[in-house]
C-alpha cells in the first residue's frame, strides 16, 4: 500500500476511534441519567463526554475534566477512556498516577457526602476494590497498547535491518567473485598474452622477410593493446561498489550531516578529493550508519566526525556525546546488523573497524583504510 494511502487510512481509523469513544461515553451517561438529579450533575456529565474528543491532544487535562462528571454525575466510561489514553501517551509518570488516583476516588466516593457516610464499612471495602479495577484496567490497557506500538516499530526496524544485511552480503559476494575473476584473468590470460608478445618481438628481430617482420609487429602491437585492455577490465572487476550507480563519496559528507537533524561537526585533514571510489564510499557509508545510530539510540546527541588522510592511510572517527535523556526501548533488542555490515565492508577493503561506548557515556565508531591498494593493479 502506498505511503499516502497508509497515512489516509491511519487518519481515518483515528477519527473513527475518536467518534466511537465519544459515542460510548455519551451512551454510558444517557443510560444512567436519573431524572430527579440536579442540573450540575447533567452539566458535569456533558462536559466529561465532550472532553473525551480532546483526549489525544490534552490527555491529563481531559482526565481532570472527566473526574467531576464521574464523581458527581454518570461519566464513568469517559473518565476511564481518558485515563487509558493518558497511560498510553505518558506511561507510568506522575500524571498517570495522579489521574489513576482521582479515578479511583471517584469510584470509591459517593456523591453527595451524606450518602457516602451512610454506607457500611463492607460497602466501602467493596467500592475500594472496584475502584482499583476501574482505575487499573484503563492503565493496563494503555500500557499494553503502547507496548504493542513499540513492538510493531521494532519489528519493522528489524525487517529493514535484515534487508540491508542481505543487500550487504550480496554485495560482498559479488565483490569476492569479481576479485576472484580478476585474479584468474590476471594470472592466466595476461601471462599467455605476454608470452605471445615476447615471441612476436623475437620473431620480428630474427626474420629478414619484410612481410614476416610486418606480421610479427602486428602481432606484438595487438598483444600489447590486449594487455592494456585486460588491465582496464581487471580494474573494473576489482571495484567493490557492488553496483554500477554513482556512489557517495567523502566530499558528500557535508550534505549528509546538514540533514542529520541534530548538532554535528565535520573536520577533514588532508586531501580526500582523489581517494579511490570504494574507500571513499565506505567512509561515507560508515558515517551515515553512525549518524543513524545516534539518531535512534542516543537521542540525537551532539556528534563530531573526524576524517584524516595521511601517508596512504585514511582514518575516520565518529564520536557522539552522552545523550541528554536515555531512551527507553522497552527492553527489546535492536537489530544490530548495521555495524556488522560496516565491519564486513572494512574487511573487504583490508581496513580495520572498531566501535564501542566511551568513558563519558557516548559512543565511538572508528575505521581505518589503507589507500596504497590501487584499483589499477
Amino acid at each position: 500500500m502506498p505511503r499516502a494511502a497508509r497515512g489516509w487510512v491511519a487518519r481515518y481509523r483515528q477519527w473513527a476511534f475518536d467518534v466511537a469513544a465519544v459515542a460510548i461515553a455519551a451512551l454510558d451517561v444517557w443510560l444512567r441519567v436519573v431524572p430527579e438529579a440536579e442540573t450540575y450533575n447533567h452539566v458535569l456529565s456533558v462536559v466529561a463526554v465532550v472532553a473525551v474528543a480532546l483526549r489525544r491532544r490534552f490527555p491529563f487535562l481531559v482526565v481532570l475534566l472527566t473526574v467531576p462528571g464521574f464523581l458527581a454525575g454518570w461519566a464513568q466510561l469517559a473518565a476511564m477512556i481518558a485515563l487509558g489514553t493518558l497511560a498510553r501517551r505518558k506511561l507510568l509518570t506522575a500524571q498517570t498516577y495522579v489521574a489513576a488516583g482521582l479515578v479511583w476516588f471517584s469510584r470509591f466516593f459517593l456523591w453527595p457526602a451524606s450518602e457516602f457516610t451512610a454506607l457500611t464499612w463492607q460497602t466501602h471495602v467493596h467500592d475500594a476494590i472496584y475502584g482499583c479495577l476501574v482505575a487499573g484496567m484503563p492503565v493496563a490497557i494503555g500500557l499494553l497498547a503502547h507496548a504493542r506500538e513499540e513492538l510493531s516499530a521494532r519489528i519493522s526496524e528489524l525487517a529493514v535491518s535484515r534487508e540491508r544485511e542481505r543487500s550487504l552480503h550480496a554485495r560482498a559476494v559479488r565483490a569476492d567473485e569479481r576479485a576472484r575473476l580478476a585474479r584468474e584473468m590476471h594470472d592466466v590470460v595476461s601471462h599467455q598474452v605476454s608470452l605471445i608478445a615476447m615471441q612476436a618481438g623475437a620473431l620480428r628481430v630474427a626474420v629478414e622477410d619484410p612481410k614476416a617482420k610486418q606480421v610479427a609487429g602486428t602481432i606484438r602491437a595487438l598483444s600489447t593493446r590486449t594487455l592494456d585492455e585486460l588491465r582496464q577490465l581487471v580494474s573494473v572487476l576489482r571495484t567493490t561498489n557492488g553496483d554500477d550507480s554513482p556512489q557517495p563519496r567523502v566530499e558528500d559528507l557535508p550534505q549528509l550531516m546538514a540533514t542529520a537533524g541534530f548538532p554535528t561537526t565535520l573536520v577533514v585533514h588532508g586531501e580526500v578529493a582523489n581517494l579511490p571510489g570504494p574507500v571513499s564510499g565506505a567512509v561515507y557509508r560508515t558515517v551515515q550508519e553512525a549518524l543513524t545510530n545516534v539518531r535512534k539510540h542516543a537521542d540525537g546527541a551532539p556528534t563530531r566526525v573526524l576524517i584524516t588522510y595521511d601517508t596512504n592511510v585514511l582514518y575516520a572517527e565518529i564520536r557522539n556525546e552522552a545523550p541528554a535523556h536515555r531512551q527507553d526501548n522497552g527492553g527489546l533488542p535492536g537489530g544490530g546488523h548495521g555495524l556488522v555490515g560496516l565491519r564486513e565492508r572494512a574487511t573487504l577493503l583490508d581496513g580495520e573497524f572498531a566501535a564501542g561506548p566511551t568513558e563519558d557515556g557516548g559512543y565511538l565508531v572508528r575505521v581505518t583504510f589503507p589507500v596504497t591498494r590501487s584499483l589499477d593493479n
